[in-house]
């Protein structure tokens, strides 16, 4: 789902951009490539990258129940797990003004819209990867680190600071539905009580 929720992101990102007159420029790369002299590197010319910054557990949905009744069984699973994306959308265009242009469509776009699901995005179901993504629902936050955090992240990055906001996606789930256990379940109790007072 990581790569699922960060595709549809990028797809309404560059059709709200398009739609602003900025061109189809949102790519979903690695943004280390940028200072990399790898050839992949010319695909983030002039454009909008959206790159995944890090992955957090939400700790607190870790107790979640991991059986399911089906059919008068007890069917057990492990459970899925939960989590955050910080996400990173940064402006290579060739001009300066063209890249602040561009993040502000961008922090504008998410505020209005902060909730995506299923029924309120339209995304291309003919991708392999989306073929089997069926109801969802994810929310999108401003995040805003330090400055001490900024030069961290530019650092891993390559160093070249370029305009940029940071969002966090919540709450997607990562698993697999792989059954570990199934037991009948006790729906009659047969026998004779007897009064132990007696």
């Amino acid at each position: 789902m990581i790569y699922e929720a960060l595709q549809i992101l990028k797809e309404q990102l560059e059709t709200y951009l398009d739609d602003a007159g900025l061109g189809k420029i949102v790519v979903l790369e690695n943004l280390a490539l940028l200072d990399s002299g790898n050839d992949k590197a010319t695909n983030l010319d002039d454009k909008v990258v959206i790159s995944l910054l890090n992955i957090q557990e939400e700790a607190t949905l870790k107790n979640m129940p991991t059986s399911h009744v089906v059919n008068n069984k007890a069917e057990y699973y492990n459970p899925a797990v939960n989590v955050n994306l910080f996400f990173m959308v940064s402006a290579n265009c060739d001009l300066y003004s063209n890249s602040l242009i561009s993040i502000s469509k961008t922090v504008e776009y998410f505020q209005g819209k902060k909730v995506f699901t299923a029924q309120n995005t339209v995304y291309n179901r003919s991708n392999v990867s989306m073929q089997e993504l069926e109801d969802f629902k994810f929310i999108v936050d401003l995040y805003t680190p330090g400055f001490e955090v900024w030069n961290h992240i530019w650092g891993t990055h390559g160093g070249r600071q370029l305009p940029s906001v940071i969002y966090k996606v919540q709450l997607l789930q990562v698993g697999q539905r792989k059954k570990q256990a199934s037991t009948e379940l006790i729906t009659t109790i047969k026998g004779t009580l007897k009064d132990i007072n007696s």
